[in-house]
């Protein structure tokens, strides 16, 4: 310990940015032999898409766009290409990640970076011994499992593996607290400046031109949609522009009005001298990850490399560069290094891996890395500036930079993108996103590196935002509030002698009674929920119609009239799904799910400009408050505060009507979205908390409550109801996932994704979204499960949950067709164990108008 005391305290005086690294000294030559500072060749006039950025992302990004066969692609980069946080990275490189598309993106970056070497002749310094990641209690043991079971119905290689398999991998480990291990073979670290310049020498090979330095001084858009990117060589006209330039996106975003939420990190990494024991190995040591200490190790040379994420309240923001920029000059130097904040993590290194307490530490590098509110990069086209594309905010941007060029790369070329990955849609943030939120939230991020990844999870900094409902105080402290999109919105509510507070398991845990109590008081009473957190847009003008038409799979609803249409992308996926109202002729209401807000809004401002259409798109999210009232006593309720007709002939379902209710101008729209009987309230937001106030006083006689999101979930799931974001997104067709009946494929418009249908339609579907009841115990699915059968994967589970009203676990998945017949028995993982499943006809509950329509039709025979 004295030993790696003395040195970590001799390098600490040390003046950190004079340090060079070995990559470093490597970085300091230029791809073409230019001296730094020296351009070298002239500009080009124009370009289809100019990468803005030298990075490893943004050179990944030309040279998929240069393979594909996209002419006249430019990037410009500042200084030197790995010039930001690349040229300093640890360089690992996983198939691992909680997410179920970012898998994809580590999948295709790992097979990328085997064959690039032969395609470019440039080396790339990969090794690939594997990697673990530790779990030394229960609750890890758990989570591995979690994890695994997401992973099945992937290409990923992981398996679970046990202490014995651990320590024949990692001989220097000591094992004593160790219970199992998360095995990813193929796994590794790759030299960040070599990838860099093999993907800039395949990005030239295939056309792309390359430009340093060239500092990006401007950047206007021109009245058809395109850019002037202003350097100091000149100025290119370019159809698209992608900002890539990582600790610099914030300010590049300023020049044309944007606050991208990124922020740099202080990460640090200690590389040490020859270990005798790590020498004597006859084969590279795995990655290991210990997620109780909170740190990464692995084999550098004959040393080893060790790299910990420190607590919130000891981590490091370089918030300086958000509020003034970053330095003038700043690209290739380094922090000062902190040996009191990773002193804790060096000693659980120390006592995991023993021969540490005796090695030579020979460099401590601390640099910037950037990262975003949720850890998660922003990825794809920005709305709000046409043509302008972002690939920023990268924590983990070496493995990213292989899958993210390419699904960039597809995306333009064929205007869709590949797969879903609305996780990392640049368009989640907003105006909510200030400056102390995002300091907040990225001290949160860098802290939950490491943390136990456990379903419905909940991350409490920085919140509320200023977006809250009209209903937040009233609810704050009756309920479990979730994060939405910047909103606060109840989970589920408690009572007196509730176990309250945010207890997260992989397991039945406290909300699961009172989601129950909510269920039954929907099923059987009357129940209130706030839905402020929907998207809502207003689309009015005389070109509405033919607008609609043409974004809409389905017709467009009668004035005064309500109905569920789908957006789709050219291949036929879904994009969105929104609830689409004509409240007067040529006026629209437009509701979407609160995630999808502004990627929503994104698609539809995009067919507006392409079509020359005449029409006003107004986003009205923050204005309107919407609650929700349901249940069989919600009519008696509502008719205690209207004059209004609200019985079922004289406010039909489907239904939209302006009127009072206790004296607040509103508009209520009929709809089933739990199943039962129901409304939607829209008023204005400073009306919210005089009409919730005046609905729970009316229905005191009824026994009315609030109700919150996860009771929303089980009730819709029994009633077969599909949900944006899990049964349907742009990884699935309408057809397979089963909504047929809103798409209207004979209707005369030409809309998106209509000739594919037709297509897909024609070849036949391989496979279909069924219904599932599974036999359980403690546990209910979630959805990303794998799905078994006769020992072999056949699909994955989309979403989950209890149906309290009929005491079982139902699950969509996705499965083959001719596993698809109401009957067939199969199993669904959960935590390791494959628990049977059965195809089940859907709905196991029916909706309150298929309910009341057939009492009806009962009692007439």
């Amino acid at each position: 310990m004295s030993r790696i005391l003395n040195t970590f305290n001799a390098l600490v005086r040390q003046d950190f940015r004079r340090k060079t690294l070995r990559v470093f000294a490597r970085s300091l030559a230029t791809a073409d032999g230019d001296p730094p500072g020296v351009l070298g060749k002239r500009l080009k006039d124009s370009a289809e898409t100019v990468v803005i950025g030298g990075g490893c992302v943004g050179v990944s990004l030309a040279y998929h766009l240069a393979k594909a066969g996209q002419k006249d692609v430019v990037l410009l980069e500042k200084s030197e290409l790995t010039a930001g946080s690349t040229w300093h990275a640890a360089g690992l490189t996983t198939y691992y990640h909680p997410g179920i598309n970012l898998k994809k993106i580590h999948y295709y970056s790992i097979k990328l970076f085997e064959q690039l070497e032969a395609e470019t002749g440039q080396a790339v310094g990969f090794h690939q011994p594997g990697s673990i990641r530790l779990a030394s209690t229960p609750v890890r043991v758990d989570e591995l499992k979690y994890q695994m079971t997401r992973t099945h119905w992937h290409p990923t290689p992981q398996f679970l593996i046990g202490p014995e398999k651990i320590q024949q991998l990692f001989p220097l480990l000591n094992m004593d607290k160790v219970l199992a291990g998360l095995y990813n073979p193929g796994d590794g670290h790759i030299d960040p400046y070599s990838l860099t310049m093999a993907l800039a020498a395949g990005a030239r090979m295939y056309g792309a031109q390359i430009y340093y330095p060239a500092p990006v001084t401007g950047l206007t858009p021109t009245a058809d949609g395109r850019w002037d990117v202003q350097t100091p060589h000149g100025t290119i006209r370019a159809n698209r522009i992608v900002n890539a330039t990582g600790f610099w996106a914030r300010e590049l975003g300023q020049m044309i009005g944007f606050q991208h939420p990124t922020i740099p990190v202080h990460h640090q990494y200690v590389v040490t001298a020859t270990v005798p024991e790590v020498k004597a190995l006859k084969t590279e040591l795995p990655v290991i990850r210990d997620l109780e200490g909170s740190y990464y190790l692995r084999q550098e040379r004959d040393g080893l490399l060790f790299g910990p994420y420190e607590k919130e309240e000891k981590m490091k923001l370089q918030d300086s560069w958000v509020r003034d920029g970053v330095p003038p000059g700043f690209g290739k130097e380094l922090f000062e290094s902190d040996l009191d904040r990773i002193m804790d993590h060096v000693e659980r290194a120390m006592e995991m891996v023993p021969v540490l307490k005796n090695a030579d530490i020979i460099n401590i590098v601390s640099g910037p890395i950037t990262y975003t509110p949720d850890l998660l990069p922003m990825i794809g086209p920005h709305q709000g500036a046409r043509n302008y594309w972002t690939a920023i905010g990268f924590g983990y941007g070496i493995i990213h930079s292989g899958g993210v060029g390419r699904f960039l790369s597809d995306w333009i070329m064929s205007g869709e993108p590949p797969y879903d990955l609305i996780e990392c849609d640049p368009n989640r943030y907003a105006h909510w996103t200030s400056v102390p939120y995002l300091c907040a939230k990225a001290r949160e991020s860098y802290g939950f590196n490491n943390v136990v990844g456990y379903p419905k999870e909940e991350r409490f900094a920085g919140r509320p935002t200023d977006r809250v409902s009209g209903v937040y105080e009233l609810l704050k402290d009756r309920c479990s509030m979730g994060f939405h999109a910047g909103w606060e919105q109840p989970h589920y509510c408690h009572k007196p002698g509730d176990n309250t507070g945010y207890k997260p398991s992989f397991r039945r845990t406290n909300w699961f009674g009172p989601v129950g109590r909510e269920c039954k008081l929907v099923m059987e009473g009357v129940g209130v929920i706030d839905l402020s957190p929907f998207g809502k847009f207003i689309v009015k003008g005389e070109d509405s119609h033919r607008l609609l038409d043409r974004l809409f799979a389905n017709t467009l609803p009668k004035v005064g009239q309500t109905n569920i249409s789908h957006m789709l992308t050219p291949r036929g996926r879904v994009y969105a799904e929104v609830t689409v109202t004509q409240t007067a002729p040529g006026e629209f209401l437009l509701i979407t799910g609160s995630g999808s807000e502004l990627h929503d809004l994104r698609w539809i401002e995009r067919e507006v400009c392409d079509g020359g259409y005449h029409v006003s798109v107004s986003n009205v999210t923050d204005e309107i408050g919407v609650l929700g009232i349901a249940g069989p006593k919600s009519r008696m309720v509502l008719q205690k505060l209207t004059d209004e007709d609200m019985s079922d002939t004289g406010f039909r379902f489907l239904h939209c009507r302006s009127m009072q209710l206790a004296g607040v101008p509103l508009r209520a729209i009929r709809i089933s979205y739990t199943g039962e009987l129901g409304w939607e309230l829209y008023m204005d937001m400073q009306n919210m908390s005089t009409v919730y106030q005046a609905l729970m006083e009316a229905g005191r006689d009824e026994n009315i409550d609030n109700f919150g999101t996860y009771a929303m979930s089980s009730l819709r799931l029994e009633k077969g109801f599909r949900a944006w974001g899990a049964e349907m997104n742009c990884d699935t067709n309408p057809l397979e996932a089963g909504l047929d009946y809103f798409i209207k494929l004979n209707k005369p418009a030409e809309f998106v994704g209509k000739q594919a249908l037709l297509e897909i339609k024609a070849q036949g579907l391989s496979r279909r979204l069924v219904f599932l009841t599974l036999h359980t115990d403690d546990i209910d699915p979630e959805g990303n499960e794998t799905v078994w059968h006769n020992g072999e994967v056949v699909g994955n589970t989309t979403s989950g949950s209890y149906s309290y009203s009929t005491q079982q676990s139902l699950a969509f998945a996705y499965l083959p067709l001719h596993l698809t017949h109401v009957g067939q028995k199969v199993e669904v993982e959960l935590l390791g164990q494959k628990h049977p499943a059965t195809v089940t006809q859907e709905p196991l509950v029916l909706t309150e108008p298929t309910r009341t329509r057939l009492q009806k039709k009962k009692r007439s025979v």
